[in-house]
């Protein structure tokens, strides 16, 4: 029995399907089946029932799932003693929303690889329900995202926040000081889908405000809601950094009449059975990197 071939059977265990299992491990997925089988004959008995469509746990496997973890996070944890300046290598997958991918996930991604050279950073893009899917079913090694998840098997951990101004172009708003909460029943509000992390935020503001907008007019990027408030076709908020250029600009004007919105929670998020040293090195490279500033392309 091997350390490749526990990991082969806890991921493809703990994972979706084998091959997001072998894409965890940068493996194909018939060498992922390989070391299950090799695991399977030293112990004599099978882990998976292969006569479904999709293997499924046996009893057996079941039982050992828990094992396999265990003694996986031991040696994770006997590689860190060994060496805390371990250097990790293959392959690194994480989510992020797309506030984060244009303001500051490049310089996380630099920090990572200045610090771990070998290892290949690649990232998903995506509001944050779909981050959290692709992070469950084993598919993203972490998330940085709107938090904290509301899923059982994710852990949440604060690395910061992003604030939000409310701004209108003057073709919406001509009068943009007299304007109150009270308003925007009769206006159409521009701002992101249900499954951003952002709704949240705006589902407190909207109670604590007791009002509701005469339209919502939906958009999942950041960079197209700034262009249609611009355009004039509705009021919203936009990340603070933003809003300054374009006030500056001329091109939006500020609500000084809305009462602010609380800073939207931002955290790093990865699967509660995942143990890995490195998921705490990649956080704390996180926790330092954050910094929602305008992207390059405002400035």
């Amino acid at each position: 029995m091997t350390l490749k071939q526990l990991e082969a059977f806890y991921w493809a265990a703990t994972c979706k399907n084998f091959a997001i299992a072998a894409n965890r491990l940068n493996i194909s997925v018939s060498s992922l089946s390989k070391r299950i089988g090799e695991l399977e004959a030293s112990i004599g008995a099978d882990l998976f029932n292969r006569s479904a469509r999709s293997a499924t746990l046996t009893a057996l496997g079941e039982q050992l799932v828990q094992h396999a973890k265990d003694l996986l996070r031991n040696a994770d944890q006997f590689m860190q003693q060994a060496n805390n300046n371990l250097a990790y290598s293959g392959r690194c997958r994480f989510g992020a929303g797309e506030l984060t991918s244009l303001t500051w996930m490049p310089r996380l991604i630099e920090a990572i690889q200045r610090a771990h050279p070998n290892l290949l950073v690649e990232p998903f893009v995506g509001v944050g329900e779909l981050v959290e899917q692709g992070l469950e079913e084993g598919d993203l090694d972490f998330a940085v995202i709107a938090g904290p998840s509301t899923r059982a098997s994710i852990a949440s951990h604060l690395i910061g926040s992003a604030e939000f101004e409310w701004v209108a172009s003057p073709r919406a708003v001509p009068n943009p000081a007299a304007l109150t909460p009270a308003d925007l029943p009769g206006l159409t509000l521009i701002t992101q889908p249900q499954s951003s992390g952002a709704i949240r935020m705006l589902d407190d503001w909207l109670t604590e405000q007791g009002v509701s907008p005469g339209r919502n007019q939906c958009c999942n990027s950041w960079g197209a809601i700034a262009g249609m408030l611009r355009q004039g076709l509705g009021l919203g908020f936009l990340p603070t950094a933003w809003a300054h250029i374009l006030i500056q600009r001329g091109d939006l004007r500020r609500l000084p009449g809305f009462p602010p919105l609380r800073p939207l929670p931002y955290t790093f998020e990865w699967r509660r059975d995942d143990t890995r040293p490195m998921l705490h090195t990649l956080r704390v490279l996180a926790q330092d990197t954050l910094e929602f500033s305008a992207p390059a392309g405002m400035v």
